[in-house]
């Protein structure tokens, strides 16, 4: 899959290291059973090179910075080497100040925002991320689209692993909903309404009417709406409404906050702090004994152990228009 990647992306006069990098991303994405931000959208993304929405030869730059806060301009450039960019600076930031953060403006999807969790974690830092998007969503009560679902990662050191959270202010995803909606399932719960306003389990049905449901209802349309004053104000760059005025979800808004734990006074306990939280966690009684609960990106594991010995499941019709690109 890495390979497939790399050539087309090579195809599109990407730079080698770049090439090589970005398909790293989208096949990562796609072990980690994230297929919907992985092997699904690189269609997407190769069609966004072509039309120039996103630049491959883009740089990010440094546009002011004070103490542990930086803002950066990431030039429209390809959004998950610009997410890498910015979360390594906030990651050096952080191992000088304790806690760093970089505010990028002007740059573009950055596929799935857990991949850059699980980077920073796994080398002993949290991470708390998140992106503001076109708007997908109305807000709590309304019928009309403003606000964008916005995803959030928040990612802590765990073992030899991490700790995980990676969720879009709506119930689901756009991504989740299409690949369910390709695979002809309905979804597990209600995801938005139809275009008669009605609520529905009914992906292809939510994705007509552009209608998502908030996660948490209110409690989420407030998250979003909060998420993207915060990504405008800090980068300086646009808020949903802004890249929605463009029509096509480019030029938008991040923010990546990095703690470096290890310089916290209490470091040598943390370890066994988060382990015992944990252990009480997985006691949870459960409805059906066949199931056990588990923590945010515990099943990435699980996945990725399985795809790597198995191989990666993807959709015959994905993959065939991956070899016509």
């Amino acid at each position: 899959m890495k390979s497939q990647f790399y050539q087309v992306l090579l195809q599109c006069d990407f730079r080698e290291d770049k090439a090589m990098q970005c398909a790293e991303i989208f096949t990562s994405n796609s072990v980690d059973g994230v297929y919907t931000h992985g092997v699904n959208r690189f269609p997407t993304f190769v069609r966004y090179v072509k039309q120039g929405l996103v630049n491959k030869d883009a740089e990010p730059s440094l546009t002011s910075g004070f103490g542990c806060i930086e803002q950066w301009n990431g030039a429209l450039g390809p959004g998950p080497l610009n997410a890498i960019q910015a979360s390594d600076r906030a990651m050096h930031l952080a191992q000088q100040h304790g806690i760093g953060c970089v505010a990028m403006a002007n740059t573009n999807h950055w596929m799935r925002g857990g991949y850059y969790g699980w980077h920073a974690a796994k080398k002993g830092l949290v991470l708390i991320a998140w992106t503001n998007t076109i708007a997908n969503m109305p807000a709590w009560t309304a019928i009309d689209k403003r606000l964008g679902n916005n995803p959030l990662v928040i990612a802590v050191p765990y073992m030899e692993e991490a700790i995980v959270l990676d969720m879009a202010m709506s119930q689901f995803s756009f991504g989740a909903m299409e690949m369910k909606a390709m695979q002809n399932e309905k979804l597990p719960v209600y995801g938005g309404y139809d275009k008669k306003g009605n609520l529905s389990s009914d992906p292809s049905a939510i994705i007509e009417s552009g209608r998502l449901m908030p996660a948490g209802y209110w409690k989420g349309a407030g998250l979003s709406l909060l998420l993207d004053i915060l990504s405008a104000v800090l980068s300086g760059g646009l808020a949903v409404h802004e890249v929605t005025g463009q029509q096509k979800e480019y030029s938008v808004s991040q923010v990546f906050i990095c703690i470096d734990i290890s310089k916290l006074p209490n470091h040598s306990i943390i370890t066994t702090t988060i382990h015992n939280i944990i252990l009480d966690y997985h006691q949870s009684i459960t409805e059906n004994n066949s199931k056990k609960v588990v923590y945010p990106g515990e099943r990435v594991v699980e996945t990725r152990r399985a795809n790597l010995a198995n191989g990666i499941p993807v959709l015959k019709k994905v993959w065939e228009e991956i070899l016509s690109l």
